[in-house]
Parts: C-alpha cells; structure tokens; sequence
C-alpha cells in the first residue's frame, strides 16, 4: 500500500509549482476510493489553448490513477468577467457567447481527457439558484482587507486603478464552487492559488474536509512574457488548422522552446535531457523546436497532418533559407493592432511604407509562412516570423504600446 501511495505521490508531483499540502493529498489518496478532481476553465473564448493542456495532461494523470474528474465550465463566472491576473476590469461576455464557448470547450477536451472517468459541470448549476440573501452571505464570509491580498488586486489599488466590487466576488465564487461539488482536490495555475486557497476556508466554513490545492507553472504564450490567452492574442489553439499551430511553434524563441518543451511534450524526461545535450552540442535548435512542432500536431490533429504541415513548413523555409539566428526585433503596437505594411516600416525592415506596400503587392512578404495580404492586421502579444524575398527574416514580437 505504502509503494503504490508513494508511486501515485511521485506521478502527481511531477510538474507542480505546489502542492497544499502533501499530507493532506497523501491521506485523501489512502482512502480507497476515487478522489474528485476539480479544475476550473472560463469560458471566455471558443476553444483551448496549448496553456489550457498543461493542466489538463494532470487531470489526465489523476484519471489514469482512478479518479474521476470535475470538469467545471464557469458558466456563471464567465459572465462576471474573472480578473486574475489583469490590470483592468475585465468585460463580461453575453450569455449567448458563453454557451457557444463552452460548448466548444465540451467538444475539445476530451482529445486529452477520458470521457469515462470526466464529469462536465457548469457553475450556472447552483449560482443561478442562489438568492441575493445567499450571496450576501457568502460575501460576508470574506473580508476585503484579505481580498486586496491578492497581488493583482494589491496593484490596482496601489496604482489607484478601478476594482468593480463584482470582481471581489469572483474568487468566492470559485471558491464555493469547491463547496457545491465537494472536490478533494482543485488544480489550477500559479495564478490561481489565491482563489483555490479560498476555496479550502470556504469548504472549512461549511463542514467539509477542505481540497488540496494543486498549482502548476504558467505557459507563456508565443511573445514569451504574458500568459497564453486569446485575449492577449499569444495563444495557440488546440483545434486551429495543423499548418498554423507547427508554423507558430516554429516562429517561438529558442529559449522558449524548451519551456514548451518542460510543459507540453510527454517525452520522457530523459529524451529531453539528451536533446538539450545535443543542442548544446551543435544540433541546430531548429531540428529541436521540429520535434517540438511536430509532437503539438500529431497529438491534436493526427501524425499524417504533422507529417503534411512539416513537409509545408520546410518547402517554404527550406533547411537551406531559414538561417540559423534570425534577427529578433520588438515593436511597440497599438492596442487593436497594425497593418503590416506599418508594421514592416515601424521595425525598420523597410524604409517607406510605400516600399513594404510594393513588396507586398509583389508576394514579397511573408508572415509565418504565409504570404501577407494588404488587409493582415498584426495584434499585440504574437511573434511573427517574417521573411521578405528568398533571404532576409526577422522574428518581430509584437507588443501593447504603453503596457
């Protein structure tokens, strides 16, 4: 019993930033039966993310073990606008997007999860059937002195920007999420770990043996700064066409490669190990980051999709036309992005937008392996590989002016 204890133990440690607390998960695990596992996903865009597996290859582990797993689609939540992790309040979206989102999240998922073993619920469930009177109460369970602990919270105030009082009621609300499943465990992200520990004290408060709480590290999206979001425009989605999913891996820095490595590939440690080796070595990063490419696109779209989008990427970029360092440049954007005749003349790859405008015309340009259009807008918080002609490539991460 203490081996297979010590087994299960070590498959759930691996990868985590923290667990709270390890007794605690050892003692829930000796008890026999299968554990409920919750994880929490906004619906706030129609499909996941490359960001959104790092968790859910866990909660697939914790499957693999026997446990069953909550699947919490934050129906509700998702119409309060959740805001970890930003500087302003974030919208809401309409109850017409969050259906249509989390329904695409339903037909997502289960690429990595086991449908068997996974129970999709939707907060809506019990928020909707809360009264006013109830939520006051939970509201008072709470008080803003340990809200405004929150880090993003602490900075808006110190900084004097606006924090809606709704927004206080996001973290209890996931918390007593926790409270109407009765998870015994809740994952989520480094970011996170504030409203998970929130959602022990609440479990406590209602008699109930209190979730371990399980972090993991952030994946940074294709900028190699913020979080992945669709809203930051830096995400790659699970279900985008094959051929943009292995150009995007391929447009991403050397050294976030291995990040993605650490936290996307399900090489064995000791594959990785000896590809960092190699590298070290003299292997071009390039052959790594396709096998990186490579592994995103055959695990979500199948190995002869891989195959087809590598046999593109390199007759567009033959081994011969990509360079071994490619000149990196940031450019300071716009919120609602640029067009990318600007864009080119901004980061001084050309010297007139007229010249960028000809060469555009000409099928000169090229933007991740695609040729660029007139009309391509370029958004804040993406990298792009562009080449112009057979021999010059620049790798541009594009960035919110002002942020």
């Amino acid at each position: 019993m203490t081996q297979a204890l010590d087994a299960a133990l070590a498959v759930i440690r691996a990868g985590t930033a923290d667990i709270v607390s390890e007794s605690e998960l050892r003692a829930k695990l000796a008890l026999g039966r299968p554990l409920r596992v919750k994880a929490g996903f906004d619906p706030t865009a129609p499909d996941l993310h490359l960001g959104h597996t790092v968790l859910l290859r866990k909660l697939r582990q914790f499957q693999d073990l026997g446990h069953q797993v909550l699947f919490l689609i934050g129906d509700f939540t998702g119409r309060i606008g959740d805001p970890t992790g930003k500087n302003t309040t974030r919208p809401p979206l309409s109850p017409e997007d969050v259906a249509r989102n989390a329904a695409s999240y339903e037909r997502q998922v289960f690429t990595i999860l086991d449908r068997a073993r996974t129970e999709v619920v939707f907060n809506s469930r019990w928020m909707d059937a809360m009264s006013a009177y109830d939520l006051v109460r939970l509201a008072s369970q709470y008080t803003v002195a340990r809200l405004l602990e929150r880090d993003d919270f602490a900075k808006r105030y110190k900084d004097h920007k606006p924090i809606a009082v709704h927004e206080f009621l996001y973290p209890l609300i996931q918390g007593h999420d926790s409270v109407a499943l009765k998870a015994d465990i809740e994952i989520g992200g480094t970011d996170q770990r504030f409203n998970l520990l929130v959602g022990r004290e609440l479990m406590r408060d209602a008699g109930q043996d209190p979730q371990v709480v399980i972090t993991l590290p952030i994946l940074e999206g294709t900028d190699g700064v913020q979080k992945m979001s669709k809203s930051l425009n830096n995400a790659i989605g699970i279900a985008d066409p094959p051929d943009t999913v292995f150009g995007r891996l391929m447009s991403i820095s050397d050294d976030l490669m291995w990040r993605y490595f650490d936290l996307l590939s399900l090489r064995p440690p000791a594959d990785l190990d000896a590809l960092r080796s190699a590298v070290d070595n003299g292997k071009n990063p390039r052959d790594a980051k396709l096998e990186l490419a490579f592994e995103i696109v055959a695990r979500f779209h199948g190995t002869p999709a891989a195959e087809h989008s590598r046999e593109q990427f390199l007759a567009v970029f033959s081994r011969k036309a990509l360079p071994d360092a490619v000149d990196e440049r940031r450019l300071d954007i716009p919120p609602d992005g640029l067009a990318i005749a600007y864009a080119l003349k901004a980061a001084a790859i050309v010297k007139t937008t007229s010249e960028a405008l000809r060469l555009i015309r000409q099928g000169g340009v090229r933007l991740d392996g695609e040729t660029a259009s007139e009309s391509l807008v370029v958004r804040p918080g993406t990298v792009g590989l562009v080449q112009i002609g057979k021999r010059r490539f620049y790798r541009l991460h594009f960035c919110e002016k002002g942020a």
